[in-house]
């Protein structure tokens, strides 16, 4: 083997496994294996690191597709670099306050960072005319082309992105950090994380999910002869409005499923994240390049909210899929409703966290199970719809939740994880729009009998003056009743809610117009445990987690004011299909004849009635005797 290959065999390796080190193989092998003498564990090192994956790659390449493709000359923002200072005064005619419009530029679209209001730029938002031509655009790729590509073409695009995304992960979740104020390891986690997954699994099981569907075929004993099967057709060009809490996975999401199932797509970011979606886009409308396809299959448009509705009632769009806010669908369905476009609905929740005493043994400690929790509460400022909103918990697991997080919550830090040196538990919020909001809720439960032990206002950051943040907070002693029960927060606000049984858990669970998700945690199989999980009003449930089942590419979507309709695993990307019934003679001598005395023109009436009659019985026949005996009379009324 030449020095040139083995260096390129490991940087290839180093480039596609870029966690793995020969360090840690080496220390593995030692601890595992107990091979202490210097060669052996170096022939084993080269082994894994080297051969293994030249391997890899020829068997790869011999099946005629690259296994990653990472480069295609992107050049990440400024702003999301570490070095990156912000500007020391803004662009004349610009609010140095951060304000999305301007009365002077009314046509723009301003950017600002949340965690800072430090000035990212402005983007001019997108007029009917350019709706009309993205439309349009990717209209004429998705017919002329891209529908036809094969399901192996798409995976190499999907295969590229994910090699794209894997080794630059960081400067992607930076990118989504600076204009959604969340932290890094929120990014990783909730942008990162849930994207690669949803790139892996769809070039792993995508294929199956949408090849032709073998169907057992009629029930009718007289017409077994006929085949039956669902193949799934691309709809044309989808339209996918999405939400701002997590710009770069929310974007990515229905892209990579419109695609793969042979769409175009234009997606609408909210203009709270244009900047950032701006990028993203570019990264793969990059990639499509890259892979010698069109970028006009996917397209993005940042219209404001009096053109939206244009948008959405675009003649040219087969299908819609929303998320946001219950007022907003109503608006969306309304337009939709015109061009009689199906829209898929994601809306609010306000899911709830049960939590069974059976659940331990002991609850002198509850640490492992309170850090779930306020993962779940406080990731990206708890500005996530499948996020824990209440924490309903029977007595035990009641008080010594309380107590430990009486311990936690206060200490969470609060900042710009971009711009501090210091650690940094939880960032902005997206804006500070609904922070009188928020604290009229927390007063209105404290004046009902809650107990504020923290939190509770708007936090002020000594550094950023702009900074939208809010007080990691927590509110105990909340009842059904109150308005913050049964109100979407979307905030960093733990409620918890004392439930007297597993009956009770259950009532305050369902009490809200909500059912998006939700968890409990019990014992394994347990009656209690199994009893949540059915009798849960909501899409998806996790047990022992929370939002797990996201991650698992099920079917997601809600119920009651948390919408309808699914995306996600199998019934996602068939969602984007016409499910095309197609029926088929299974042998090349049997088909189907119309009988004379049931031609047109009928001459026989009474004759041809008992001939359908005797049919219809033997064709759904209970018994070998009401078979034979209709059988007859069918013969004998050919005559």
């Amino acid at each position: 083997m030449s020095a040139e290959l083995l260096t390129s065999a490991v940087s290839w390796y180093m480039d596609a496994v870029p966690d793995i080190s020969i360090e840690l193989i080496d220390r593995r092998l030692s601890v595992q294996v107990g091979w202490n003498d210097d060669s052996w564990r170096w022939l084993a090192v080269t082994v894994v690191a080297v051969v293994l994956p030249l391997l890899l790659k020829k068997l790869k390449r011999s099946s005629g597709t690259q296994l990653f493709s990472y480069t295609f000359g992107y050049k990440f923002p400024a702003e999301s670099l570490p070095d990156w200072k912000p500007p020391t005064s803004v662009p004349i005619g610009v609010s140095p306050i951060p304000l999305l419009r301007t009365k002077n530029e009314p046509e723009m679209i301003q950017c600002y960072c949340p965690a800072t209001g430090a000035y990212l730029g402005r983007i001019r938002a997108a007029t009917k005319a350019d709706i009309d031509s993205a439309v349009s655009k990717c209209k004429t790729v998705q017919e002329a082309k891209w529908k036809n590509t094969t399901f192996e073409e798409r995976k190499h695009v999907l295969r590229t992105l994910l090699g794209f995304l894997k080794k630059n992960q960081e400067k992607m979740a930076r990118v989504a950090c600076r204009d959604s104020g969340k932290t890094m390891v929120d990014a990783a986690l909730g942008e990162i994380l849930v994207t690669l997954e949803k790139l892996s699994w769809t070039i792993k099981y995508g294929e199956d999910a949408l090849k032709p569907s073998k169907r057992v075929g009629p029930a009718n004993l007289l017409i077994r002869y006929k085949d039956a099967e669902v193949i799934y057709e691309p709809l044309g060009v989808v339209l996918a409005l999405v939400s701002w809490n997590y710009p770069l996975h929310n974007l990515l999401n229905p892209i990579i499923s419109a695609l793969f199932s042979g769409n175009g797509i234009v997606v609408k970011c909210s203009e709270q994240v244009v900047w950032s979606s701006t990028h993203f886009i570019a990264i793969v409308r990059s990639c499509l390049v890259a892979c010698g396809h069109s970028p006009d299959i996917v397209q993005l448009v940042c219209p404001w909210p009096e053109d939206t509705d244009y948008l959405t009632a675009h003649p040219s769009i087969s299908q819609v899929t929303f998320i946001g806010s219950k007022p907003v669908a109503h608006k969306v369905l309304n337009a939709a409703a015109k061009s009689l476009t199906p829209v898929t609905v994601e809306l609010g929740g306000k899911d709830a966290a049960i939590v069974l005493d059976e659940y331990q043994k002991s609850w002198k400690s509850c640490d492992a199970l309170a850090s779930v929790l306020m993962r779940g509460s406080f990731q990206s400022a708890g500005q996530n719809c499948i996020g824990i909103e209440r924490i309903v918990a029977e007595p035990k697991a009641y008080e010594a939740l309380v107590s430990t997080f009486k311990k936690r919550v206060p200490i969470l830090r609060i900042g710009s994880v971009l711009d501090e040196k210091q650690p940094v538990d939880m960032g902005a919020m997206i804006s500070d729009a609904r922070f009188s909001t928020l604290k009229f809720l927390i007063d209105d439960a404290v004046h009902h009998g809650a107990k504020l032990l923290c939190g509770g206002q708007r936090y002020k950051h000594l550094q950023y003056k702009y900074g939208s943040y809010f007080e990691p907070t927590l509110l105990i002693d909340v009842t059904p009743e109150m308005l913050i029960a049964r109100t979407e927060l979307f905030a960093p606000i733990m409620v918890m809610m004392k439930a007297t049984s597993v009956d009770d858990a259950i009532r305050i669970a369902n009490a809200p117009d909500f059912g998006l998700g939700g968890s409990v945690f019990g014992k394994r199989g347990s009656k209690a445990t199994e009893r949540v999980v059915r009798e849960m009003k909501t899409g998806n449930v996790a047990v022992n987690d929370f939002a797990t089942f996201y991650v698992c590419q099920l079917p997601f979507g809600g119920v009651k004011g948390s919408g309808y309709g699914k995306f996600g695993g199998e019934e996602g990307l068939r969602a984007l299909c016409l499910a095309k019934s197609v029926c088929r003679d299974k042998y090349p001598l049997i088909s189907t004849s119309i009988p004379g005395i049931v031609d047109y023109p009928l001459m026989q009436m009474d004759s041809a009635w008992a001939f359908v009659r005797a049919m219809n019985v033997a064709s759904y026949a209970s018994g070998v005797w009401e078979f034979v005996w209709n059988l007859i009379l069918l013969v004998w009324n050919l005559k």
